[in-house]
């Protein structure tokens, strides 16, 4: 059985043809005329929309679209020309009232001639890529109205001069200012450019160069950049109210070009009113607001940061240069973290805390910290006076606070391994002489050191610690195996320091007093006994004593005093007189220090425990000494000569500095040889780089110094000149 085949479903057309009335299009379209005449002149209300969609439709459906369109842009064209003559005609400020008027009624005329040819917009325009009818509405009013010669000039002059009285001070319409500039950026983006935008940039221009001239001979820096902040911000704010938000970055920039970036070099060093003025006068707010105004400009922010850079550095070669600054190196020191305070103030609350300007204040005062060459002293001495008695009564957050600060310093050092030199020296004679505020605050302080610069730096300073704890309990088993031998004589408390971790010291002679030579002996014996392969030698210099003394009319004190200095009073149990030669004679005491010593016992007021004959601040060979009888204090102990560390002669500072070389030599030597060896062979040039960079972080390496130390290693055969480039070196394995 074969499929039967399916027949194809076919439309035909009519067997007739439709007839069309001839005067179909031009009927229909009298209808949609007399509609849209009726629409603009406010007559819509009468109207039938259903029936006239339905007549666009026809005409489009019966191929009259063409008709129905070019007929709507003569119709549309015509009513606009009646409403241009009729803005024109507007007197004075109504125009823009009537031209605001006019777009609304526009507006909604469009909207109902759009749903009534709504078919067409669909279908007919796509089709023949013509504008659709809102769209055309738009362009239409653009060319005939917005664009006519008599209310294109006198619109734009309108705008411009509202905005003059604005700035003036004057109350203007800011809604109808509002809907007209809203009117034109519907009007398409380029119509808001071209017939106000530009016009009003360019006026903008103009005004400011003329306003910020006038502000410029009249106001101080503060003024001006108040009135240019003020200008700034009422600009933004008018684009926040009736322009288009794309002008705010136009318009703002017109402002920053002529009142900021014109006149930054005059304003920044405007005579007493300028950047450094507002900075020395801690002028907080008027520095915040150069910060916010200058930062809009190109380079604004580097001119602030050079001219704050130069000042900060000026200063502090001011600061150094200073004589009566630098006599007091405590108060030296103080003023440094009082001025890098004042900075640190500034840059947080005036300068949003901007790493550039960090970075910049940190290289200035790195820069002239390091002129000084006795900066690490100074600092370690501050140290000193803050550990001794500045942080007693302080709480544990503020001492924290004063080490923070002290580290802030020590890291702006290059020379970091002589600060330790001193700090050393100075930490020794806190410990011997038990002045330390607080042993956690020492402890503290040297964590910080070591977290800085590793545990090299600081190995030494804790074994002094270590060496104090060790030195208690010696002292407890001496005492409990020698008191009752002790009995009435003198009591002995030593302190035994490892030579390696304390600060070298000279051994000095000093023939101590019978009575003290007996249990320092019987002390010798008790530590060697208990400690094989150690010797002890005694450093005087560093020791003091209690001395009991009974003065005329039985008046009894305890003196508190140097070793060297029982050593002189001691003398007088068997002399009421004694020449300086004598004193010299029989104590050995080293010259400089004897007379260092008999200056504070006898020219003192309030400690002069001894007299002087001639009386004199000075102690000559010929002076002759007695004990002073007559002598009273209010206190019952009494403190003599025990003086707070003070800074350096210049030979001490000299010699001191001598010690440090010598003590880089084998440093920078050992770097050289840990590079050499990894890397088998390298040139000078980066030899020295790789050493600086390794040694930085202590000390800043003299390259003449590193050549001399290569030369050494070469003689010793560590290292050895390639014998083709003599700028070469090679690593003897």
């Amino acid at each position: 059985m074969s499929a039967q085949k399916k027949k194809a479903f076919q439309i035909e057309a009519f067997k007739h043809r439709v007839v069309v009335d001839p005067k179909y299009a031009e009927k229909t379209w009298k209808i949609l005329e007399h509609a849209i005449h009726e629409i603009y002149n406010h007559n819509a209300s009468g109207l039938s929309f259903e029936e006239l969609y339905r007549n666009a439709y026809n005409m489009v459906l019966h191929k009259f679209g063409e008709k129905l369109y070019s007929g709507l842009v003569t119709t549309m064209t015509s009513h606009l020309k009646e409403i241009s003559n009729s803005i024109e005609a507007a007197q004075g400020g109504l125009f823009l009232d009537e031209l605001n008027r006019k777009w609304a009624e526009h507006n909604k005329a469009l909207q109902m001639i759009r749903d009534i040819l709504m078919y067409m917009d669909r279908t007919f325009i796509p089709n023949t890529h013509k504008t659709p009818v809102h769209e055309l509405g738009l362009n239409l009013w653009r060319d005939v109205v917005i664009h006519s010669h008599a209310i294109q000039s006198r619109l734009q002059a309108i705008l411009l001069e509202n905005v003059r009285r604005e700035r003036s001070g004057e109350v203007i319409d800011r809604g109808l200012m509002r809907s007209i500039t809203k009117m034109l950026m519907d009007l398409g983006p380029s119509v808001y450019q071209d017939d106000f935008e530009k016009h009003f940039l360019e006026v903008s221009a103009d005004f400011y160069r003329l306003e910020s001239q006038e502000f410029i001979e009249s106001c101080d820096c503060g003024e001006y950049l108040k009135k240019a902040e003020r200008r700034l911000n009422e600009e933004i704010e008018r684009v926040s109210h009736y322009l288009d938000t794309r002008s705010e970055v136009k318009i703002t920039n017109v402002v920053e070009t002529e009142m900021i970036e014109s006149h930054m070099h005059r304003l920044v060093h405007m005579e007493n009113s300028g950047l450094i003025n507002m900075i020395v006068d801690e002028k907080f707010e008027d520095l915040g607001r150069m910060y916010c105004l200058f930062r809009r400009v190109s380079n604004g922010l580097v001119l602030i940061r050079d001219v704050m850079t130069s000042f900060i550095r000026d200063t502090g070669k001011q600061l150094l240069t200073d004589p009566e600054r630098l006599k007091d190196p405590v108060d030296f020191v103080q003023h440094l973290l009082d001025l890098k305070d004042k900075y640190d103030k500034i840059i947080t609350s005036a300068f949003r805390n901007d790493k550039t300007f960090q970075n910049a204040l940190n290289s200035s005062f790195e820069y002239f910290i390091n002129l000084n060459s006795r900066s690490p002293e100074f600092i370690s001495l501050f140290v000193d006076d803050k550990l001794r008695k500045g942080l007693r009564g302080v709480t544990e957050e503020d001492v924290e606070l004063v080490l923070d600060k002290v580290m802030m310093l020590f890291r702006y050092l290059q020379e970091k391994d002589v600060f330790e030199k001193y700090y050393k020296q100075h930490l020794a004679k806190r410990l011997l002489s038990g002045k330390s505020v607080s042993d956690d605050a020492e402890r503290s302080l040297i964590v910080k050191l070591k977290t800085e610069c590793g545990y090299q730096f600081t190995s030494k300073l804790e074994g002094m610690f270590t060496d104090m704890k060790t030195s208690q309990d010696t002292m407890q088993g001496f005492h409990a195996s020698h008191g009752s031998d002790i009995g009435d004589g003198p009591m002995l408390s030593v302190q035994v320091l490892t030579t390696g971790s304390w600060p070298t010291q000279p051994i000095t002679t000093c023939n101590l007093p019978a009575e003290i030579l007996g249990i320092c002996e019987k002390f010798r014996n008790y530590y060697l006994g208990t400690h094989t392969g150690r010797r002890l030698s005694w450093q005087t210099n560093m020791g003091t004593a209690d001395l009991k003394a009974t003065f005329g009319k039985g008046q009894k004190h305890e003196l508190n005093v140097s070793t060297y200095q029982m050593c002189v009073l001691m003398l007088f149990n068997d002399a009421d007189r004694l020449s300086y030669k004598e004193i010299e004679q029989v104590t050995e005491i080293p010259t400089s220090d004897l007379k260092r010593c008999l200056q504070s016992l006898a020219c003192v007021k309030g400690k002069n425990v001894l007299r002087k004959e001639p009386m004199s601040k000075d102690i000559a060979d010929t002076d002759t000494f007695l004990f002073n009888d007559k002598y009273t204090s209010k206190f019952f102990k009494v403190k003599i000569g025990t003086v707070a560390a003070q800074r350096e002669s210049e030979p001490e500072n000299q010699e001191t500095r001598q010690r440090v070389e010598e003590d880089r030599k084998p440093q920078i030597e050992a770097a050289i040889v840990r590079i050499m060896k990894a890397r088998r062979v390298l040139d000078h040039n980066n030899i020295v780089a790789e050493v600086t960079k390794q040694l930085q972080s202590r000390f800043l390496p003299n390259p003449v110094v590193i050549k001399k130390r290569i030369e050494s290693l070469i003689e010793r055969e560590f290292l050895e000149r390639d014998k083709g480039d003599r700028k070469l070196y090679r690593y003897l394995a």
